[in-house]
């Protein structure tokens, strides 16, 4: 909200206008350092009205982006209670912002950015040294399998989310994510694609992967699949294995046909 204020305010427009002649889209990844701390990587575009598919404005530029991004940065906030022990606090977004240019063949392409998502999406909290299951209430801290800077920003997830005043921010249940409950990845609406188109095409593409494969293709719950048709067909060996039996024995058998498929 922050961003399309600033970029509204940047291009002389009102909100209406902005949305009636720009679309602002993001897509974020959170990547957990092994201090603890989550670091946020954000992509953020400017396209015309309709999304990606169209023009952008020609007051779209990259630095007015760059410095909406700065401003929204340092403009937002989040105030937490006073508890027992702790003072009321204001958290916001600290120093270390660094916002580039993504270009076609620069030091930041587009292929880059998209292997750095590529690896943050498969590093979780696990790199800082906690658990990869919650915490249960009777698990004893001491004995957990953790380093000890995990173990102490555990137990004090564990202290503050004990507070009526911190209820919301559900510190207990996400103390082995040290307090972050959020998606590893997140995107606007609109932005390139939607999960439910990509869960679909992953669909599809397990079906022809099962049937190249050999395995059983994927079919609605409801389907009644039959799998192979059996019918008697005889019994004792088939004329080739007579024969094989016959040489290797030096008996004769008659044969009298098979089962088949």
């Amino acid at each position: 909200m922050a961003l399309r204020r600033r970029v509204a305010k940047l291009a002389g427009l009102t909100r209406r206008e902005l949305r009636q002649q720009a679309m602002l889209s993001f897509a974020k990844v959170a990547e957990y350092q092994r201090r603890g701390v989550v670091h946020f990587h954000a992509v953020i575009r400017v396209d015309g009205p309709e999304g990606p598919a169209t023009t952008p404005p020609p007051w779209a530029t990259a630095d007015l982006l760059t410095d909406a991004v700065q401003h929204a940065a340092s403009a937002v906030a989040v105030t937490v209670p006073a508890v027992p022990g702790e003072p009321v606090r204001a958290f916001g977004w600290g120093t270390q912002l660094d916002v580039r240019q993504i270009t076609m063949n620069g030091d930041l392409t587009d292929q880059a950015v998209a292997a750095y998502i590529a690896k943050y999406a498969t590093k979780a909290a696990e790199c800082v040294g906690t658990l990869d299951r919650r915490i249960n209430p009777l698990d004893d801290l001491i004995a957990l399998p953790i380093r000890d800077h995990p173990r102490r920003l555990i137990a004090e997830c564990l202290r503050l989310g004990a507070f009526d005043e911190l209820t919301e921010f559900r510190l207990i249940k996400w103390a082995n994510m040290l307090g972050f409950r959020g998606h590893f990845s997140t995107k606007s609406r609109r932005y390139s694609t939607t999960l439910g188109d990509i869960r679909a095409a992953r669909t599809e593409y397990m079906r022809g992967e099962a049937i190249t494969t050999g395995r059983l293709p994927l079919f609605d719950e409801d389907t009644v699949l039959v799998v192979s048709h059996w019918e008697y067909a005889g019994q004792g060996h088939s004329a080739g294995d007579a024969l094989l039996v016959s040489a290797l024995t030096g008996n004769r058998f008659a044969a009298s046909g098979g089962v088949h498929e």
